[in-house]
């Protein structure tokens, strides 16, 4: 067992204790002595919530690259329950989504394809996490210790090898060194756990079980700040911002630096375009979180509420509902204009329901006034872009009530530089 005491001191040995004055530059290079993580997250997790689990392992490779040179591993995207229309076994690289020069400018990336290409298909070590069969029994201690696997795990063993296969992500992936580790702790807890000596490619499994380091603090929030949209997607949420909803950068101030380094708009500055933004989640939600999800008769209530309040005509709307509810609650807010996204079938073909996602999640975000869905990571993706764009706290951190005639509304997390 490694605690955190031990942790600590390795920390020290390794000369870390000027965590505070490291440099936000971090550009992969081209070293021969580069070292690699890998990580899955568990299958039955969502875009979004894969969104925050890279946060975790991009800043346990900013702690490893203190030690060492380490260059993280992007797993595809692909495989969701939640994406309906998007054929199974297709796999999204991160620059489909996402832009790889803004991330690699706060840590080392690579897709995996390019992984594949310059070390093949096999890893050094392998390891799956797993939260402790008996759980914490309330000491909570950071931790990690070599047990039993709890859950059917993706690597296999013939008889008499010494050699693991697994297939994860539609490719396979060997290693003679596997095993499963229960784990009790932040994301750096697991630091002496990967940098081993003579180890130069880890894949970390169920990388969900460790916590963020600092949630909500300015290692956290630089990160996410990295974690820019493709330009593609951005380019096709400002056409249709500008086509339907007569917004665009300069006149809703909310206008970006290139590097997202040298953008720190300050609080309450961006106004946003001239409609109310709504992400409105049904489908598996209104089983789940029944009591929290609003009919759409009391949905439209609220919005057209936020209408009035703010002296805007037009809405749109992010949500999972289907076309006949759609249709309905534009009927129940007729007097206003309704918009939502419906992508091209040549955008689909492209870029799928990742891609639609995150458009709706950018029109969103540049609203004049936002409001989400209780307890949906697509509706905290929003509100933390909204926090980088510069909006104000009150036109940010809303959320639709459901049967309650008032709800709490969300926790107001606030962006640190």
């Amino acid at each position: 067992m490694t605690s955190v005491k031990t942790i600590a001191i390795l920390f020290l040995l390794q000369g870390l204790s000027a965590l505070g004055n490291v440099d936000e530059t971090c550009e992969i290079g081209a070293s021969k002595d580069e070292k690699y993580l890998l990580y899955t997250v568990n299958p039955g997790e969502g875009f979004n919530l894969r969104r925050d689990v890279y946060l975790r392992i991009a800043n346990l490779v900013r702690k490893l690259n203190e030690i060492d040179n380490w260059v993280l591993v992007l797993p595809p995207w692909g495989n969701f329950y939640h994406w309906k229309n998007t054929q199974r076994g297709k796999y999204f690289p991160w620059s489909s989504f996402f832009d790889l020069s803004s991330l690699n400018r706060w840590i080392p990336v690579m897709e995996l394809s390019d992984f594949l290409k310059v070390k093949g298909v096999t890893v050094d070590a392998a390891y799956i996490l797993q939260h402790y069969a008996e759980g914490w029994n309330g000491n909570w201690e950071e931790k990690y210790d070599e047990r039993p696997c709890i859950e059917p795990i993706p690597f296999t063993q013939e008889d008499g090898s010494n050699q693991w296969v697994g297939r994860i992500w539609g490719t396979q992936i060997s290693t003679e060194n596997f095993s499963c580790m229960s784990v009790q702790g932040h994301a750096s807890t697991i630091v002496p756990l990967v940098n081993k000596p003579g180890v130069r490619s880890v894949l970390v499994g169920r990388a969900e079980t460790v916590l963020h380091d600092e949630f909500g603090g300015k290692w956290f929030w630089s990160a996410r700040r990295s974690m820019r949209f493709a330009n593609h997607l951005q380019e096709e949420a400002n056409r249709f911002r500008k086509q339907f909803l007569d917004s665009d950068d300069a006149r809703d101030l909310t206008e970006k630096k290139e590097d997202w380094r040298d953008s720190k708009p300050k609080q309450d500055a961006a106004r946003g375009g001239p409609y109310v933004s709504v992400h409105l989640r049904r489908r598996d939600f209104i089983y789940a979180k029944g009591d929290e999800v609003p009919s759409l008769s009391k949905a439209a209530k609220q919005i057209e509420k936020l209408l009035k309040s703010y002296s805007l005509t037009k809405v749109f709307v992010a949500t999972d509902a289907s076309f006949d509810e759609i249709e309905e609650l534009k009927l129940k807010l007729k007097e206003y204009e309704v918009h939502y996204y419906s992508p091209s079938q040549e955008f689909f073909n492209q870029w799928g329901d990742g891609g639609v996602a995150i458009v709706d999640q950018i029109i969103c975000s540049y609203a004049r006034i936002f409001i989400g869905s209780y307890e949906s990571t697509f509706s905290f993706r929003i509100q933390e872009e909204r926090e980088i764009l510069g909006f104000p706290v009150e036109t940010t951190f809303n959320r639709l009530c459901g049967k309650k005639k008032k709800c709490e509304q969300p926790a107001k997390w606030k962006i640190v530089y």
